[in-house]
């Protein structure tokens, strides 16, 4: 357990906080904890590269933690209907669907890296941006219909990734099909 990983798993004790926080109205701090959990990704990030300590712990647990925190911020802000349902339905979806294809590629014994795309990556930026403005729409009390267009391009961007990752499998699992 190194530093980066350290901060990964603060990340992920950070999440009960983050819902809490939302379930009881007190938005700015729902968005302070969101900044926060943010700047724990990118500084574990930028430890383990310059530190050399990537470890493959680090490798699961830190996509595994930005999935947790994405999927109880749509879940929650859905249920308190700050966020329309379907759109978490999509980005659950595709999370639920990389998950389920991990794991079956992982029990077939098939040789997957465990890294995401650009395009994940990207789609995961998105999703965060549109989270994190949201909650301060809703902490200022504005018109959360000026999010349409970005909600928009963070909805395409999970779309495509997603189908990147399903090709992704698809091609691991059976290389000469595609």
């Amino acid at each position: 357990m190194n530093l980066p990983n350290s901060l990964t798993v603060l990340r992920i004790i950070l999440i009960p906080f983050f819902v809490g926080f939302l379930i009881y109205g007190h938005y700015g701090l729902a968005l302070l904890t969101l900044i926060v959990a943010g700047i724990t990704d990118i500084l574990d990030g930028v430890i383990a590269r310059m530190a050399n300590q990537r470890t493959k712990l680090g490798a699961y647990l830190d996509p595994l933690a930005d999935k947790l925190l994405l999927t109880s911020a749509f879940v929650t802000l859905s249920i308190l209907h700050l966020v329309p349902i379907w759109v978490a339905i999509i980005v659950l979806s595709r999370d639920l669907i990389i998950i389920v294809g991990t794991l079956l590629l992982y029990v077939t014994e098939t040789p997957l890296e465990v890294v995401p795309t650009v395009l994940g990556k990207v789609a995961t930026l998105a999703q965060l941006l549109y989270l994190g403005l949201a909650l301060v729409f809703i902490y200022l009390q504005r018109d959360r219909a000026l999010l349409i267009p970005l909600l928009a391009i963070m909805l395409v961007l999970t779309v495509v990734s997603g189908l990147q990752y399903v090709y992704r499998g698809i091609r691991a699992y059976h290389p000469d099909l595609v």
